[in-house]
This record gives C-alpha cells, sequence and structure tokens, in this order.
C-alpha cells in the first residue's frame, strides 16, 4: 500500500492528439546501413522470443530495426478514442569483440528523440514527465566496454560506459511485445553511466555497481558523472539447467541532487524466472516477475510501488504469438496543460493519488526474410483497467471516461544484421547461450 501526503489537484481539459511524425525515412537509411555490413548475424525477427546465442564469427556486428506502429485507443482521455501512428523503435545497434572475448563492447543509438517526442500511447504508462504515453528513450541507449578474466576458477569482468545498472529484468525491446509493460521504471534501471564487475562459475553469476542516480531529462541527455557512486546495485543469478534463469537484485539509487527542494532516495528489489526452452516443435519464452520501489525521504519511506507481471510467447515456423499479465500500481502527479505530461524534474514530493492497473495483453505476427531484411507484420490488443488506491479525489474514471480501457496495435517491424538479444548483461555476466555461465 502507498504511503505519504497526497494532495488534490482537478484535470485540464483534454488536448487535441498530436500530428502524426514523418521521419520513415531515418528508418530506411539505418536499414540500409546495416544490410551494407557483412557477415552480420541476424535474428529471426525483432520481437520473437528472445534468441539466447550471441553473435559469432566476426569481430564487429552491426544491424538496425524499426518499427511502424497504428495504434488505437478507447477511451484515452475524457471519453475520446484516439488514433496515433508512429515509427518506434528505430535503432542501430552494435557489438565487437576482441582477444578472444576478452575485450567487448556493446552499443545502441536510439533515434525515437527523432520520431517519438510526443510519446506513445500506452495506456497506464508513466516515466521521465509522460503519462499515459511511453517516452521516447534517449540517442545513446548503450555504450558499454568490457574486458573479462580468469579469476578463483571462475571469469570475471570490469564494464564501464552508459548502459544499464545490474538490477532486475531485460530491457521491454528485447521482449516480445512492442508495447512496454507499465512497470518498466520499477524492474530495471536504464540509461545510467555505471561501473560494474561481474564473477561466474558454473552455473552462479554475481554482479555490484556503482552508477549516476539521475534519470534522462531529454533525448539529447547523454548524463555526466554528477553523483557518480552515490547510487548502487547487486544481482544474483542462477543458470540450474539450460535455458532456465533465476535472479534477485536489488538497488539503492540516491535522490538526484540537481532538484531544488525536495527529491528522494528510491530502495528497489526484484526477483524473476525466466526459461528460454524448445516446445511443441517450436521455441517457448517465459518470464514471471515481481519488482518493487519504496521512495523516502530523509530515512523515511513515502510511498512503495509494487509490480507483478508474467508473459509467455511461443513461435512455431514462421508464425508467433505472446500473452502477457502484469498488476502494477503508479504515481499520479499533477499534470501539465497537456494531460499525457507531467512536471519534469519532479518540484516535491507530492502525488495526488496511487492507482493500481491490471492490464492483460496478447500478440500474434508472422516472420517472413524479404531479401536481406526480416519482416514482422504484427497485431496486439491489451485491456486495462484501472482503480484509485488512496481515498483522494482524483477520479480516474473521470480521468479516462471508464474504468477500463481496450487498445488495438497493428504494426510492422523491420530489421537486418545483429539485433541486440539481451540488454544489460556485460562482460562475464552474458548467459546467453549456456547453461552455465562461461
Amino acid at each position: 500500500m502507498p504511503h505519504g501526503r497526497i494532495t488534490h489537484a482537478r484535470w485540464p481539459a483534454a488536448a487535441p492528439p498530436a500530428r502524426r511524425p514523418r521521419a520513415l525515412r531515418l528508418a530506411l537509411a539505418a536499414l540500409t546501413l546495416a544490410t551494407s555490413t557483412t557477415g552480420a548475424a541476424a535474428q529471426n525477427h525483432a520481437h520473437a522470443p528472445p534468441a539466447d546465442a550471441p553473435p559469432t564469427g566476426a569481430l564487429l556486428h552491426l544491424g538496425a530495426s524499426a518499427t511502424g506502429l497504428l495504434t488505437r485507443a478507447a477511451p484515452a482521455l475524457a471519453g475520446r478514442t484516439f488514433t496515433e501512428g508512429y515509427l518506434t523503435q528505430p535503432v542501430l545497434t552494435a557489438a565487437a569483440s576482441l582477444a578472444g572475448g576478452r575485450l567487448s563492447a556493446t552499443g545502441m543509438l536510439n533515434l525515437e528523440g527523432l520520431t517519438l517526442r510526443r510519446g506513445e500511447l500506452t495506456a497506464g504508462m508513466w516515466g521521465e514527465g509522460y503519462v499515459d504515453r511511453r517516452h521516447p528513450h534517449t540517442y545513446l541507449h548503450e555504450l558499454v566496454l568490457s574486458g573479462r578474466a580468469p579469476v578463483a576458477g571462475g571469469s570475471a569482468s570490469l564494464s564501464v560506459g552508459r548502459g544499464f545498472a545490474p538490477f532486475g529484468t531485460d530491457d521491454p525491446m528485447a521482449r516480445p511485445f512492442v508495447k512496454f509493460p507499465l512497470n518498466h521504471h520499477l524492474a530495471q534501471l536504464p540509461e545510467r553511466v555505471l561501473a560494474s564487475a561481474a564473477w561466474a562459475r558454473g552455473p552462479v553469476v554475481a554482479e555490484a555497481g556503482l552508477f549516476t542516480g539521475a534519470e534522462p531529462r531529454s533525448p539529447e541527455d547523454v548524463g555526466g558523472l554528477d553523483g557518480f557512486g552515490r547510487s548502487w546495485a547487486a544481482r544474483l543469478t542462477a543458470l540450474p539447467r539450460p535455458g532456465i534463469e533465476l535472479q534477485v537484485s536489488t538497488a539503492r539509487v540516491a535522490a538526484d541532487q540537481r532538484i531544488r527542494g525536495i527529491a528522494l532516495d528510491h530502495r528497489k528489489h526484484s526477483a524473476s524466472a525466466r526459461a528460454s526452452v524448445p516446445l511443441l516443435g517450436g521455441a517457448a519464452y517465459g518470464l514471471a516477475e515481481w519488482a518493487r520501489t519504496s521512495e523516502h525521504e530523509e530515512g523515511r519511506r513515502v510511498y512503495t510501488f509494487e509490480s507483478v507481471l508474467g508473459e509467455a510467447a511461443l513461435r512455431r515456423g514462421a508464425w508467433g504469438g505472446a500473452l502477457r499479465f502484469e498488476r502494477s500500481t503508479r504515481p499520479e502527479e499533477e499534470r501539465l496543460s497537456d494531460p499525457f505530461r507531467t512536471p519534469y524534474p519532479h518540484a516535491d514530493a507530492h502525488l495526488v493519488g496511487v492507482t493500481r492497473w491490471l492490464v492483460v495483453s496478447g500478440r500474434a505476427e508472422h516472420n517472413r526474410g524479404v531479401g536481406p531484411l526480416r519482416a514482422t507484420p504484427f497485431v496486439e490488443a491489451s485491456w486495462q483497467t484501472v482503480a484509485e488506491l488512496t481515498g483522494s479525489i482524483y477520479d480516474p474514471v473521470e480521468q479516462y471516461g471508464r474504468a477500463d480501457q481496450w487498445h488495438l496495435s497493428v504494426g510492422l517491424t523491420l530489421g537486418a544484421g545483429m539485433r541486440h538479444a539481451r540488454m544489460g548483461r556485460y562482460g562475464a555476466a552474458r548467459t546467453e547461450g549456456h547453461a552455465h555461465a562461461p
């Protein structure tokens, strides 16, 4: 249950939907760059159950992908139905390996700052000043250098750069759905300047890292060293058998010192079980996770947000399908004249309420090769319902028009070359393709 101060606010009148972006040429340029790279390893498609084999062979691998998406939300705001189109997740990826794998680099450029400035309609989503829309990620989504060596009968590594702190589960971009789960800011810590160490021996992988606590303020924000080392995370992973992975992790995220007034420290916990195994003549993937974030002011807990999520996917031949269930709580903050935005950075620690969301989502897809490209047409649908938990006068039924909503999305993902299968596990912490970490 949430704790702390709740203030009340009335909501502004609904604003008309924003215009659709016109950036298809950016995706085509990215795909052209990727297809010009020979010898690149390719996954079957962009949003299948994650393939666990890292690239092999060439020292440098490049890739690109982008998704054209049309989403209809009913209702999206004040009883109104919105239909919007996007170019979402346009990314360029790279991976390099030297000295027999003892030195490696991984990186991703994310162009959503050009194509997704208004955010992507996703009921219940929140973070970085966006609400009921997924925010664009930073251009420099990931750039991490790693060195590894044998230590104490196992493999140890040091990694530095900008990427994911060793906490929680995989970036949703490497999972079956295009639409992100609502718990993205509870279950992962992306886009931080970090230094992390990992050690793997047999079926056990241990990680720990220091990083910057501040979230990005814009897609252009590449981060700095302000506050580096005040935040830390640790993760322990067990690999009891091929394709099975269990993890527990914890993190302490220091308040952003750039914010004037009251800022809150975050204490985060995560546990998950992941499977990637053959099933029914195809490839199956499953994930069950729990995540909790408690916000503290001068050592006193003021709010707690929690999420439980389960998702599964099966691919047989060219066809694939996925299901996801999520139950997550989120903060409700006073909104700006744009009802999909909140003040950011936050001026204080006050909320107008806390809501709980239940979301059930499904996906069907068909995967094809078109020359050097991978093409995946798909459809995703979700039903969600919301309830206010604190007794605040904030009324989600007034906000949206009713408590339950439907989303329908159709799209096409194009990709070429390598795809970043999993983000956030660096050096000795990479577990792809191994019953036990190397």
